[in-house]
């Protein structure tokens, strides 16, 4: 209960440091920069996401989305790797990157991809991984204490065949257990030493909606066309319903006259 409690208390210190951080960062030549890196603090088990969006002119996005990526693979901020890429041409052009990298290259890495241009919005998270680290840990040191006592069973020499078969295969079960278990403590791990970031760039607002216009434009012709195709399949549908209503109203007005 009290590690538990330990725990809570990193984790909200953490996500303080956190907004402190954020609420620090100010626009500096057109790119938001935070004062310091978001770090986990001592003991720390967050696992941190940076979302950022760059407001870049249309042309300049696909040479900054391979500058950001070369600057990744280089090292130059630290160990940093490429999670994903994203790109997208035509009239909506925009790109994403989305890399892992230590905690003390963050800042450095978006500060350089939002050089000369805007930062249109930024959110960071924590995911607390304490709880996970915790139950993976406890885990292991009970697969850990069984493969040790069957690794003892196995030592045995008065052992029947079909003892020793079934020993091998409860053996191999936990083995493969006990290894799914640290490499998911190792993926914990490196969360926690690394921090996930996703720059998505993007046109500002009015060269958006430029592209939208031009759109519309060259799909002129094509939505008339479609208009008009289905203006005559309306048509084309409503004449014989109109021919079945002008019979009905002819059959009713002789009724009521046959009537009167």
């Amino acid at each position: 209960m009290a590690a538990t409690k330990g725990n809570w208390r990193l984790g909200a210190g953490a996500l303080l440091a956190l907004l402190a951080a954020a609420g620090c960062a100010r626009h500096e030549g057109g790119a938001a920069v935070a004062a310091d890196a978001v770090r986990n603090p001592a003991g720390g088990m967050l696992a941190y996401e940076h979302d950022v969006e760059i407001l870049l002119e249309e042309k300049t996005i696909p040479a900054r989305l391979k500058a950001s990526q070369q600057a990744c693979g280089s090292g130059k901020f630290g160990a940093c790797s490429v999670l994903g890429v994203s790109q997208q041409g035509g009239d909506h052009p925009r790109a994403s990157l989305t890399v892992r990298i230590a905690p003390a290259g963050v800042e450095p890495f978006i500060a350089q991809a939002a050089q000369g241009a805007e930062v249109g919005s930024r959110n960071t998270r924590a995911e607390d991984l304490a709880q996970a680290v915790g139950d993976n840990t406890l885990q292991q040191d009970r697969l850990t204490r069984e493969r040790d006592r069957l690794l003892e069973f196995q030592q045995r020499r008065d052992l029947a065949v079909a003892d020793m078969i079934a020993l091998s295969q409860q053996l191999a079960q936990v083995e493969a257990q006990l290894q799914a278990a640290q490499q998911e403590g190792a993926q914990h791990r490196h969360r926690i030493d690394t921090q996930r970031v996703t720059l998505e760039f993007v046109p500002p607002g009015g060269q958006s909606g430029r592209g939208e216009i031009r759109q519309a434009l060259r799909d002129f012709t094509a939505t008339l066309s479609t208009g008009t195709a289905w203006t005559i399949r309306a048509v084309a549908f409503l004449i014989p319903v109109g021919l079945v209503l002008w019979v009905v109203v002819a059959v009713l007005r002789r009724w009521r006259r046959r009537k009167t």
